[in-house]
């Protein structure tokens, strides 16, 4: 089985920072690809970001240049560092992982920004 966890959710000003962390745990033989995804009161769950385990990345052009998607395959973690952040990045934040062509979600973690 793999466990996949989301932390660092929480409230946060406009304008402000707020850093995600997720952490995959488990049977696990090689994670491929890990991604962000957030889906916001009334919408449907988007991509915020991609990133590959050998670095790769792809953001929504909603985040680029704002968020910052990275991942350490030694510890099976992953980031989700997030600046300048605005009322509409209010959603919950969902981590996915691949592991040997399944698609590993955790259970989301609230982000609350204010204006």
């Amino acid at each position: 089985q793999v466990q996949v966890v989301e932390s660092g959710g929480g409230l946060v000003q406009a304008g402000g920072s707020l850093r995600l962390s997720c952490a995959v745990s488990g049977s696990i033989f090689r994670i491929a690809d890990m991604g962000w995804y957030r889906q916001a009161p009334g919408k449907q769950r988007a991509l915020v970001a991609r990133i590959t385990s050998s670095g790769s990345t792809n953001y929504a052009d909603s985040v680029k240049g704002r968020f910052t998607i990275s991942r350490d395959n030694a510890k099976n973690t992953m980031n989700l560092q997030m600046n300048s952040l605005k009322a509409e990045d209010t959603a919950v934040y969902y981590c996915n992982a691949v592991v040997a062509t399944i698609n590993y979600w955790g259970q989301g973690t609230q982000v609350t920004v204010s204006s």
